[in-house]
């Protein structure tokens, strides 16, 4: 973990947030080539959900959250942790981290009785700061989801099986955040809640588990890393049915990467109105705030039932830790030296292309890599830089480091002849080619 942090740093992918003041514990920044990681890794997500598929739709909610919507779903009663303070040295864990009744920070034995933490952030909302004018920042993108149901139902008549998809910012006030941007305070999610008709739920679970785990693995996942935790019943959350957690190898140790719930009717349930009339399967708190339905009508019997929802629940944050720790490797070359690569899947790579001139600041090279340059850079396949430093074994080793696909010499057998020289990250191979055959050669590359 500590060589992936420091890499990350070195290379301008995440910061600690806040660094020149102390930096705030649970909170980092992406870089210049953090974002674009985590924008390829997010795009790849809504490609496979949305363009890819005809029964799905996109949705950007709202982050501030009306307190109802918060209450009914149950948050504001479960979502909190057992909160364990060291006498000894102030510190403060979350229950399930003491181990023979030990501080971990200290050892210390000195410790209070477990209390429940509300891990929610409350917000004032107007000029008045009272008890009753505050929202909540979404602990999770869910809920929101689930109360757009029905406009977006109305909006685009839709019909069952279908899935409303998000991406967005959560927050939690996470007691202890630990293990780099494994759990943080702010982060990231990509979510879909899928609506299926009762009954039809535990082959959709079945093959959304399926999905999810092939969807990973285009992502560069190996198989080996990733297990599959079906959760105990006794360990599910109060809206599930059934639980299934993809676990993956992170260097600090097996956790969830992501989890694919079936939630029954307990969400759409829980924000309804006239819940008695809906014959529903779970246990709801009685809704007297809501002034809507949600709920679809039977085209045969003509009577309303509240639908199932399968939901695949991914951390970004987690997805790009997952996607750097299997990228991350360090080979052994002749003569005993070694290079750091980054096997990015080329699809997630931070920048696509170096273009390299030969010689620092020749003019006719540096134009010509910059006419290639913007060339390539207008097919819209990911960023392409030019690399204008003159050290050509450095650029290599840095754009190795930074998981770049390809680097494209341009030196003075291009001014001569038309030629430009590719080098392949992964296998270090070079091979001349035509200038004029480059935008081909590049769009087969990433397409293909």
């Amino acid at each position: 973990m500590d060589e992936l942090v420091a890499l990350c740093k070195r290379r301008g992918f995440i910061f600690q947030s806040n660094e020149i003041y102390g930096g705030l514990q649970g909170l980092y920044d992406y870089g210049p080539l953090g974002v674009e990681l985590k924008n390829n890794l997010k795009h790849a997500w809504w490609s496979s959900m949305v363009y890819d598929r005809d029964d799905v739709e996109g949705l950007d909610a709202s982050i501030l959250t009306h307190p109802d919507v918060l209450k009914y779903s149950g948050h504001e009663e479960t979502f909190t942790d057992p909160l364990v303070d060291c006498k000894s040295c102030k510190s403060r864990w979350k229950a399930d981290t003491i181990k023979n009744n030990k501080c971990p920070g200290c050892g210390s034995l000195e410790l209070t009785e477990p209390r429940p933490f509300n891990l929610m952030f409350k917000t004032s909302v107007g000029p008045v700061q009272d008890s009753d004018n505050f929202a909540y920042l979404r602990p999770e993108t869910a809920q929101q989801i689930f109360t757009n149901f029905k406009n977006i139902l109305d909006s685009t008549s839709r019909s069952l099986p279908f899935g409303i998809a998000q991406i967005g910012k959560a927050f939690r006030n996470e007691i202890t955040p630990r293990n780099f941007i494994f759990r943080v305070r702010e982060f990231e999610q990509m979510e879909l809640e899928y609506f299926i008709q009762p009954g039809l739920d535990e082959d959709c679970h079945k093959a959304w588990v399926k999905n999810r785990i092939d969807w990973w693995v285009e992502q560069g996942i190996s198989h080996d890393n990733l297990e599959v935790l079906n959760v105990p019943e006794d360990d599910l959350a109060h809206y599930s049915k059934a639980t299934v957690d993809l676990m993956y190898h992170f260097p600090h140790g097996l956790e969830e990467l992501e989890g694919i719930a079936n939630r029954t009717d307990f969400d759409l349930g829980s924000h309804s109105k006239n819940q008695n009339d809906l014959k529903l399967s779970s246990s709801t708190l009685e809704n007297k705030s809501s002034n809507s339905k949600l709920a679809v009508q039977d085209i045969e019997s003509k009577t309303f039932f509240v639908p199932y929802v399968i939901e695949p629940s991914a951390g970004v944050d987690r997805g790009v830790l997952a996607v750097l720790n299997e990228a991350y490797n360090v080979q052994k070359l002749e003569g005993g030296k070694e290079r750091i690569v980054l096997s990015f899947a080329s699809h997630l790579a931070p920048i696509k292309a170096a273009v390299i001139p030969l010689k620092k600041n020749n003019e006719d090279l540096v134009n010509a890599a910059i006419k290639l340059k913007n060339t390539l850079q207008a097919l819209r396949l990911g960023r392409v830089v030019v690399e204008n430093t003159g050290n050509i074994g450095k650029n290599y080793r840095k754009h190795d480091e930074i998981g770049t696909p390809l680097c494209i010499t341009i030196d003075f057998e291009t001014l001569e002849n038309d030629t430009v020289t590719i080098r392949n990250r992964d296998t270090m191979l070079q091979e001349k080619i035509p200038f004029a055959n480059v935008s081909n050669y590049f769009k087969d590359f990433f397409i293909s």
